[in-house]
């Protein structure tokens, strides 16, 4: 397989119109066999053994899309005791599942464990205190081996971050654990959100390795997520095989054997997704157009909200159609509701169809109610057929879980 993973995912024009008339538009499309080649990058990119692969299902929560990593041999990390339940829901065994979350109170954290989940990375000693305190009381039916971690929080290779316990707070955490009869045995290391410097992952491998070996009990490297994905088609790149090689060749020369777990999210499933949306209103200001679509930000609100790029093309035109500057806006009157601001598009048509690429990460995952719009419903391509795999609302979500 080649180095890099094509990145561009596009839809022809006859395909786009067969699913809008069966399953209606705006509509989230899902790429199977895209999403299992994606998998299978990753994969095989890293040779250290053992290694776990567990997708941060943060970025999209939706059960058939679970299976699909399920059935590539992958597990689940989990950010929420909502991902656990996805999770579970979806046929992992809690085993199968890490939980790496912040904040949990008593009652969340009692349900993690009755859930069976015995893989937690604590955010804080406070955190750390009461997974403690819980596992303590549980009666023995409930209580399993726990694989306590750490997340890290080093200002030197996290930056400003107020997640995780840092090095000179291990101490007391060894103490908690061995109160409770528990060991500490993993460190869990975040790199921060949607990062494609490959360099700025491998260049702390030998800062996390040592502070890890501070932990006595020390068995498994929890190497997070935070691994980017290039929605910009000129971007840079995270390269797989090199931080894979980089990572390997570290662990392999340690005195100990330590298991390895990865946990990709973004980089996992952005690429297999796209939304289609039709083109219900164009004008022109001076010498830019204004293209309203059946969408909203609250389908897709990483653009207008969180100021990330998603590229917007016309499948109605021809790629050798002159373009304009181009402003897509949402089908509200929303000060902020733009699906893209400034791109370069084709003059276009009531009618016309855009597809917005490589939307599989906190593309539904992040959608609302907000501005009162039910959601699109969600579709799976599987080679040349294609199902159902969320229903498109209707308003009467609005009242779903109202009392009045």
């Amino acid at each position: 397989m080649n180095s890099q993973l094509q990145t561009r995912n596009y839809f022809p024009l006859e395909q786009a119109q067969q699913l809008l008339a069966i399953y209606g538009s705006p509509l989230y499309i899902y790429d199977r066999d895209r999403l299992r080649q994606t998998i299978y990058y990753i994969t095989q990119a890293i040779s250290y053994s053992p290694t776990q692969f567990h997708f941060a299902s943060v970025t999209n929560g939706n059960i058939t899309l679970l299976q699909i990593f399920r059935e590539a041999g992958w597990g689940l990390h989990a950010n929420t005791p909502g991902d656990i339940y996805l999770g579970l829901c979806a046929g992992f065994q809690p085993q199968q599942i890490v939980y790496s979350g912040s904040n949990l109170n008593r009652a969340e954290m009692e349900q993690v464990l009755h859930w069976g989940i015995t893989t937690l990375n604590l955010d804080s000693l406070s955190q750390l205190q009461l997974c403690c305190e819980v596992y303590q009381s549980l009666s023995s039916s409930h209580t399993l081996p726990l694989q306590l971690g750490l997340r890290l929080n080093q200002p030197e290779i996290n930056g400003d971050s107020r997640i995780g316990v840092r090095p000179e707070e291990f101490p007391q955490a060894i103490a908690l654990t061995q109160q409770a009869k528990l060991k500490l045995k993993g460190l869990h290391f975040y790199r921060g959100t949607g990062t494609n410097a490959t360099k700025a992952f491998t260049q702390v491998i030998d800062t996390i390795l040592n502070t890890a070996q501070q932990l006595p009990d020390w068995e498994y490297l929890d190497f997070g997520g935070g691994f980017g994905y290039p929605y910009r088609y000129d971007g840079a790149t995270f390269d797989w095989h090199l931080f894979g090689k980089e990572l390997t060749e570290h662990l392999q020369h340690l005195n100990q054997p330590i298991k390895l777990i990865i946990e990709p999210g973004r980089a996992a499933i952005a690429g297999c997704a796209t939304l289609l949306t039709r083109v219900v209103s164009v004008k022109w200001q001076d010498s830019k157009q204004i293209v309203g679509v059946d969408t909203t930000v609250a389908n897709l609100s990483v653009p207008a909200v969180h100021g990330g790029y998603r590229e917007i093309v016309s499948l109605s035109s021809s790629n050798t159609n002159p373009c304009f500057l181009t402003d897509v806006c949402g089908n509200t009157t929303y000060s902020r509701d733009y699906l893209g601001r400034n791109c370069q598009l084709p003059e276009l048509a009531i009618g016309d169809i855009l597809a917005i690429l490589d939307v599989g990460a906190y593309g539904y995952a992040m959608s609302s109610h907000f501005l009162h719009r039910p959601r699109p419903a969600e579709v799976l391509l599987e080679s040349k057929e294609h199902r159902l795999i969320r229903k498109r609302e209707d308003y009467s979500v609005l009242l779903s879980s109202q009392v009045f």
